[in-house]
């Protein structure tokens, strides 16, 4: 990392002086910019107050310097847009304006329009005036108060210090970020994804990168770790024949996926499927002949760095969230699904639940991505389609019933095919080596086998038999007003795969 360079300077220095102090010649004239690729403040008030907090008990305890962490910045000419450490920057901005600093030029710059840059900015200003700001009146404990304040706003500018690393070179400021991002603070690994695909963003507008980064902050970035971590990043392990641990900064290589500058026949494959769809997709050729648009992705296949990165999350994003709504009229794929309501009504509680759930979900979303047409589904696509749902949840929940507690270990070795439980095999495999819904269908009626009474360990399951003339059978437990069953061994049963 040739062109790095590596300065420590004071909070005083950098926002009210715009100036880098280099251990030698100063760098002045510092324009610090939010650049439109950054995710919004996110901070919070508890954020703000504890990082005042912070500085006071330093101050207290005589600290000659205080570090408060580490200032990236990609230099273009005078402006120096901030690759890491936006958060405490605003934040030390709006401290030393609560504490009585005027026009701090860095404040002064437009951010783009968001929730939390709206709330947040001006809510944490107030948060901090409330502690620290100036009182109006004369009393004892008001010039006290003053003379303290003065004291804390000196300590802030002159010794609080941030590390800088700035660079020209933007490849190079987002690859110190991820390796300052694996070594320290824990970021969810679609931040990381996301400033990686960025800088392959080079050649696009700043109006389509500010659309594209609007588009990605609007998804709660809650639901976007789940969605990387518990869906994508399972369902390409499992394919591979791989057990899925957790995604983090170490296995995130396999959502960087295939670069501009790939040259290699492997790369160009699937850039050029990728360009041809995105070719066809953008004419009228769709409209005029009356066809579906060309799906430009799919899970078992390498991602497309850049642009596409974005366009497929996405895509996928929107296809789980509609097979996990059931909702009658709303949605594409499962509409007011009976096995689909009993699950949503009694089976979503208890980690057992919980994991045997994601294993339905994600098989139905690796049949939806293979099989199912985005538009004009034919009579004979639904038909194919409701089948493999019976089969999905014959499958996922099979595990469920022969546990009493289900864990992830038990999970991943059902997954795997290493459990001698009925119906232990990799689902996700099977999907991904058919060529066909028929021919997937065939050979999941070839695999999947019915549970007797004595494979059942799930205690709730356990509680929906009842005694008759004949032995041990199961209660339906029906309600009446809407059909749905409280024991989902009932569809086991009348799909043929439970034997007393």
């Amino acid at each position: 990392m040739s062109n790095l360079t590596l300065s420590i300077t004071s909070i005083g220095d950098l926002l009210l002086r715009e100036t880098i102090t280099n251990g030698g010649e100063p760098i002045k004239d510092v324009n610090l910019c939010v650049p439109i690729y950054q995710r919004p403040y996110k901070w919070t008030a508890r954020n703000a107050i504890q990082l005042l907090d912070d500085i006071i008990d330093a101050k207290n305890r005589n600290k000659e310097r205080y570090r408060v962490g580490t200032l990236i910045l990609h230099q273009t000419n005078n402006r120096y847009d901030i690759v890491d450490g936006q958060q405490r920057a605003i934040t030390f901005s709006l401290l030393l304006s609560a504490l009585g600093e005027k026009n701090i030029a860095f404040l002064q710059q437009e951010i783009y329009d968001n929730e939390f840059n709206n709330h947040n900015i001006a809510n944490n200003y107030n948060a901090l005036y409330r502690r620290v700001g100036l009182k109006s009146e004369e009393s004892e404990l008001a010039v006290e108060h003053q003379r303290e304040m003065e004291r804390l706003k000196e300590y802030i500018e002159n010794r609080c210090e941030l590390i800088v690393v700035i660079t020209p070179d933007i490849s190079e400021a987002f690859q110190f970020f991820d390796s300052q991002n694996a070594r320290g603070k824990a970021l969810y690994p679609h931040d990381l994804l996301k400033a990686y695909h960025l800088r392959e963003m080079n050649d696009i507008s700043e109006d389509e990168t500010e659309k594209i980064v609007r588009g990605w902050e609007q998804v709660s970035q809650r639901g976007l770790a789940d969605f990387f971590g518990n869906y994508l990043y399972r369902i390409k392990e499992w394919v591979n024949g791989n057990k899925a641990t957790v995604l983090n900064e170490h296995n995130i290589h396999i959502f960087k996926g295939i670069t501009r500058s790939a040259r290699t026949p492997y790369a160009q494959f699937y850039k050029s499927a990728y360009c041809y769809a995105d070719m066809v997709n953008s004419s009228a050729m769709p409209f005029v002949s009356g066809t579906q648009n060309v799906n430009a992705f799919q899970l078992n296949t390498p991602v497309i760095a850049g642009k596409p990165f974005f366009e497929y999350t996405k895509h996928y994003y929107n296809i789980l969230k509609d097979i996990q709504n059931n909702n009658k009229y709303e949605g594409f794929y499962i509409n007011d699904n009976i096995i689909v309501k009993t699950l949503d009504r009694h089976f979503k509680r208890g980690k057992g639940n919980s994991i045997t759930r994601l294993l339905f979900d994600t098989s139905v979303l690796l049949y939806v991505d293979r099989f199912c047409p985005e538009a004009y589904p034919t009579k004979e696509d639904m038909e194919l389609f409701e089948q493999f749902v019976v089969y999905a949840f014959i499958w996922a929940y099979s595990l469920r019933a022969q546990y009493t507690n289900l864990g992830w270990l038990s999970a991943q070795n059902y997954i795997m095919g290493l459990s001698d439980k009925i119906n232990a095999f990799n689902m996700y495999q099977l999907i991904s080596n058919q060529d066909t819904p028929t021919s997937l269908l065939s050979a999941l009626a070839d695999k999947l086998n019915p549970l007797s009474n004595g494979d059942i360990k799930d205690g709730w399951a356990r509680e929906c038999y009842e005694y008759s003339g004949s032995g041990k059978t199961l209660k339906s437990l029906r309600d009446e007003n809407d059909g749905v069953y409280e024991n989902y061994l009932y569809f086991f049963q009348i799909n043929g795969f439970y034997k007393n």
